[in-house]
């Protein structure tokens, strides 16, 4: 059985499923529903952990494969298929997110207002794995949309910086910032919560 590392999420499937994607792209419906029933529950994690209700979640499950029908023919097939998943996913979501104009508010540029005492992310994922996953939901939910899909993006699904600010439409440099942020806002939630947890107070 695969393990996945703790707060993680590990990228679905061993091997890249060319077969089904060169027949989903000839029109092979079987084929088109072999790659829905790989990767669905996967993305489906992604979007529940990026979005504010698991009604949002399954409704953009659904409309980032209709997307991906229309869009395979553009896969590069030299490419990881999954993380190519994922950036469209992860696209798609922040989308969502900036039409809402979520929490807005926390989303200024102002590096001044970085901690200097900060979590690593090794110490990040020690504190994750201590927590069960609707802590680290609801904890997800008090964060700011960027700093929220930032965390998702680079912590769940292992997309690079690069891609992170093409996905946000931020330089490079500041995902840096909007990571060192979105930790320390994370940190203080989850342990926010378990102070309310332990003062017996909901």
């Amino acid at each position: 059985m695969e393990t996945q590392r703790p707060g993680r999420m590990s990228a679905p499937g061993i091997t890249e499923p060319t077969e089904a994607i060169a027949r989903a792209r000839a029109g092979d419906a079987d084929a088109w529903g072999e790659l829905y029933r790989e990767y669905a529950p996967a993305i489906f994690r992604f979007c529940r952990r990026a979005l504010p209700t698991r009604e949002d979640a399954e409704d953009a499950t659904m409309e980032i494969f209709m997307k991906l029908k229309g869009k395979l023919s553009q896969y590069d097939t030299t490419r990881s298929f999954s993380a190519w998943l994922y950036k469209v996913a992860a696209n798609h979501c922040w989308d969502i997110l900036r039409r809402r104009k979520i929490r807005q508010d926390k989303e200024t540029d102002d590096v001044e207002s970085v901690p200097l005492e900060h979590p690593e992310p090794s110490q990040l994922e020690k504190l994750i794995e201590q927590r069960s996953s609707e802590e680290v939901r609801k904890a997800l939910e008090k964060m700011g949309a960027r700093a929220r899909m930032a965390l998702v993006m680079r912590y769940y699904s292992d997309m690079s910086y690069d891609e992170i600010a093409d996905a946000l439409g931020v330089r490079r440099a500041f995902v840096g910032v909007v990571l060192l942020r979105a930790r320390h806002e994370l940190r203080l939630a989850l342990e926010g919560n378990a102070a309310l947890a332990a003062g017996g107070t909901s």
